[in-house]
């Protein structure tokens, strides 16, 4: 069965045209999943950053608690000293 010129010029011209656009889009592909997981990574750092900064707070603030607290403590102590009769 003969097939027409026309429709066999069509036909190679597609083929050729979807030849020609895949590098490009490989190329466009790669940029973008590239790009993309950079952005992710860039959250994540800033994620662990920002819960890093938290640690940091709340463990500055408890040892400065401890501070405070072990002052007392002393000041309690030494308090409870000088009230109580000495038993000798």
């Amino acid at each position: 069965m003969p097939v027409n010129d026309a429709v066999t010029d069509s036909v190679t011209q597609v083929n050729t045209n979807v030849v020609g656009e895949t590098p490009a889009l490989a190329g466009g592909n790669l940029l973008l999943s590239t790009s993309q997981a950079l952005g992710v990574s860039s959250l994540n750092s800033t994620g662990a950053n920002q819960q890093g900064t938290v640690v940091l707070q709340t463990s500055t603030v408890q040892g400065i608690n401890a501070l405070f607290s072990t002052g007392a403590a002393v000041l309690g102590r030494s308090i409870e000293l000088v009230l109580e009769p000495s038993k000798k």
